[in-house]
């Protein structure tokens, strides 16, 4: 055997050597890749773990009680004499309800709260139907949004709807109202006799026992 032939075998062992080596370097990247796709999320160790973050719906808190923001308030006068409007547009005041205790509850499309607490007060009104109890829940937005707070009003029978456009009636109270919503009770007599500044539920027995001392009283 020459030299010549004696070194071809060593060349081809050679080659074939690289050529695996080679499809090793390969085959490494191709599993790296593949473990990248079928596990994206992977971190290395020791890395933090992102924060989980809630998806599901907040839970709001009940309204609070009627009896825990119902109270008298001094020097509070008669129901003011400021023309409303009722569903058809016409000319209502709250003197016009005389010889009926009236919830009056300020309100607006735009203020979360009111929405909230209105499913509460249409309870109220359907607890005392044929008594002489009137649920009058005034909406004090704008002419612009009449047919907005009409169809909101719509979704809660037996209420109907009253609107002051001016948005003076939380002014004319006596003591004007600190904010929306406030809910005043008038005894049958056109007096006040209490008010809740700020949402409450109005379909719990608190509310109810309310009413019907006002219908007691007077």
């Amino acid at each position: 055997m020459n030299e010549e032939s004696a070194a071809k075998p060593r060349g081809g062992v050679l080659t074939w050597a690289l050529w695996g080596a080679a499809a090793m370097g390969v085959a490494g990247v191709v599993y790296i890749i593949a473990q990248s796709a079928t596990n994206p999320a992977a971190k290395p160790p020791g890395a933090a773990s992102a924060p989980k973050v809630a998806t599901g719906p907040i839970a709001m808190p009940p309204p609070p009680s009627v009896a825990s923001k119902l109270k008298p308030v001094p020097g509070a006068g008669p129901a003011p004499d400021l023309a409303l409007t009722d569903g058809d547009g016409k000319p209502v005041t709250l003197a016009g309800f005389k010889g009926k205790v009236v919830v009056m509850n300020v309100w607006a499309t735009w203020c979360g709260p009111c929405v909230a607490e209105m499913p509460t007060l249409a309870k109220l009104q359907a607890a005392f139907a044929g008594k002489p109890v009137e649920v009058v829940a005034v909406s004090i937005d704008t002419a612009e949004d009449t047919a907005k707070a009409k169809a909101f009003m719509a979704r809660h029978a037996p209420l109907k709807f009253y609107q002051d456009t001016t948005m003076k009636l939380p002014f004319v109270l006596k003591p004007a109202a600190e904010g929306t919503p406030v809910t005043v009770i008038y005894g049958k007599d056109g007096k006040e006799a209490g008010r809740v500044t700020g949402d409450a539920d109005w379909s719990q027995p608190d509310a109810k026992a309310a009413v019907e001392k006002a219908l007691a009283a007077s």
